[in-house]
């Protein structure tokens, strides 16, 4: 079965840090580019950070310099380190999976976790 597990959410102070975590289960993990996915309150999906299966990282311009997304295969998991936290980052954070092979593309989503910026 596969799975993807985030955890690492919380509330946090304006200016603070949190390192969220996703671990994989039942899929190759160091196959699969991974990524972190966002939804502020009443908005749609927003692309946070990938890492791809070389090692690449990208990032969107919104977080750019204040997040640091990094992976261990030998845990199957993936991280995203979160620096100067800002109101407008409260979102529920998703990982993310992703692989094409033979033509079909996998692609498989955790339940979530709760960052919310608050003084």
């Amino acid at each position: 079965e596969v799975q993807l597990v985030e955890s690492g959410g919380g509330l946090v102070q304006p200016g603070g840090s949190l390192r969220l975590s996703c671990a994989a289960s039942g899929f190759t993990f160091g196959n699969y580019d991974m990524s972190w996915v966002r939804q502020a309150p009443g908005k749609g999906l927003e692309w946070v950070s990938g890492i791809n299966t070389s090692g690449g990282t990208v990032y969107a311009d919104s977080v750019k310099g204040r997040f640091t997304i990094s992976g261990d295969n030998a845990k199957n998991t993936v991280y995203l380190q979160m620096n100067s936290l800002k109101p407008e980052d409260t979102a529920v954070y998703y990982c993310n999976a992703k692989a094409q092979f033979m033509g079909s593309t996998y692609d498989y989503w955790g339940q979530g976790t709760q960052v919310t910026v608050s003084s």
